[in-house]
């Protein structure tokens, strides 16, 4: 497959018809790169033929758009980890660092005296969801 790239505005909708996130409201359209395996294929397969002009709406289960929930990214850590401002309620997002420098959103789920649980999967994993795109240019 020949590597190319669209830029598009996108929202993402969620099955209760709720949108999760939207290029519309920061105004910056999304850079999606075909080729390159950063999409999944079933999500590839759905915008290859897209040009600029087109609008496409789509649906993917959860292992084609942000993959399933992976028990191994569910950690509990203890509370001392913790930079003592930090609010430790659960839905609260705080970025980790990975081993790779990278920055990485981590959700507080639960907090048990000492034992905070985050969860280092992506938001929307585990989701079906539906994207909503108007391609803007190819690049």
């Amino acid at each position: 497959m020949s590597m190319r790239a669209l830029l598009c505005h996108m929202d993402i909708v969620l099955s209760d018809g709720s949108t999760a996130d939207s290029t519309r409201t920061s105004g910056k359209p999304a850079r999606l790169n075909l080729g390159d395996g950063s999409l999944s294929a079933a999500f590839e397969a759905e915008v290859a033929a897209l040009q600029p002009g087109d609008k496409h709406r789509f649906t993917l289960s959860a292992a084609d758009a942000f993959g399933e929930v992976n028990p191994d990214a569910i950690h509990h850590l203890d509370r001392t980890r913790f930079d003592a401002a930090i609010e430790l309620t659960p839905g609260v997002i705080i970025s980790f660092t990975a081993p790779n420098g990278a920055e990485v959103p981590g959700i507080i789920r639960d907090v048990a005296g000492d034992s905070v649980t985050v969860d280092l999967n992506h938001p929307l994993a585990g989701h079906q969801v539906t994207f909503e795109l108007e391609v803007m240019q190819e690049l």
